[in-house]
């Protein structure tokens, strides 16, 4: 096994410890609130960046399936009381299916036309669960939840965790994705899609397999919010928001990589959280103005600006050891 694989590993299974440990630090539930927020963005960057990042097709659909994974859980907890495992497996499976779908209609689109397409899905879906009466319809539905597990003080403490290894599956997944046979497949089509299906790259294969991925992660971050929230409805969770902020986390973490996203996701919803209470609106503009700068100066985001830094500073260094051999006599 490779040193990054057994970093990356021993980092994946201290994650969840640590956050189960988190409350003994008697830190203010207020802070494993906001945690818990920069995590299930750190998963939904992370998924739309499969897709998004990966193959090149930008998906403003986030919301669709975040709010079908929502769906999803509440529909298994009403009519079957299953336990959150069952919830999140339900919800991440019916996201991929989801997102097979999405991908059959839709991926023959290009560019602009695909990203339009999903927003167009994301309405539909919406719509659906508006008219819904069994899961509360336009107005919603409160939950009851069941008592707190043992080892748990609180749903906000236990949910903490669970995201956590949401967050930490996310990110194995994307790694894996980057470095198999699929991640170099999307990289060929998504730098040029023609010469990849020339060359005899089944690109609308791999194009699936992303979308059922992404749909299935974005899903799975979704499940926990009935029983985080205890209240659902449909115009918070199917909010085009989530779209805007994942794309803008990929974006300014950097798509190239596996862990720009979740970088992104944990600088923006940080800032985001410690903000609402000043000025939400004064926050979404610096995201605007930052994703516009990155956009335009830095297109590889914050991981492209590092490794163009460090490009600097050795080709600046490699000058002046080169100097000082021409100096001397």
């Amino acid at each position: 096994m490779k040193k990054s694989s057994i970093v990356f590993w021993i980092a994946a299974t201290a994650l969840p410890i640590s956050a189960y440990l988190l409350p003994a630090l008697g830190l203010n539930e207020y802070y494993l609130y906001v945690s818990y927020i920069v995590l299930q963005y750190v998963v939904l960057a992370t998924a739309w960046n499969v897709l998004g990042g990966y193959a090149g097709y930008v998906n403003f659909g986030t919301g669709a399936f975040f709010g079908a994974g929502a769906y999803a859980a509440l529909v298994l907890m009403l009519t079957f009381q299953a336990p959150l495992i069952v919830q999140i497996g339900g919800a991440a499976l019916i996201g991929a299916a989801m997102g097979l779908c999405v991908g059959l209609l839709t991926l023959r689109l290009k560019g602009i036309f695909f990203s339009i397409a999903t927003i167009a899905v994301a309405i539909v879906i919406e719509t659906f669960v508006l008219n819904w009466r069994y899961v509360g319809g336009a107005t919603g539905m409160q939950i009851l939840r069941p008592p707190v597990p043992l080892g748990f003080e609180t749903y906000t403490q236990m949910l903490l965790v669970v995201m956590t290894v949401l967050a930490v599956v996310s990110l194995a997944v994307a790694r894996y994705v980057q470095t198999s046979w699929l991640g170099r497949g999307l990289q060929a089509l998504r730098d040029a899609e023609v010469a990849a299906e020339c060359s005899g790259v089944p690109t609308l294969k791999l194009k699936l397999i992303a979308c059922a991925l992404s749909g299935g992660l974005m899903a799975m971050a979704g499940s926990t919010l009935p029983l985080y929230s205890s209240f659902i409805e449909p115009h918070s969770v199917f909010n085009l928001n989530y779209s805007v902020m994942a794309l803008s986390m990929a974006v300014i973490g950097g798509m190239s990589k596996w862990w720009g996203p979740a970088i992104g996701a944990v600088l923006i919803s940080a800032s985001q959280q410690f903000a609402v209470s000043a000025s939400p609106e004064k926050h979404l503009l610096i995201v605007g103005l930052s994703l516009i700068v990155f956009v335009v100066v830095a297109p590889s985001g914050l991981i492209g600006l590092v490794h163009w830094l460090r490009g600097c500073l050795t080709s600046r260094s490699s000058t002046g050891r080169l100097n000082e051999g021409l100096i001397k006599p």
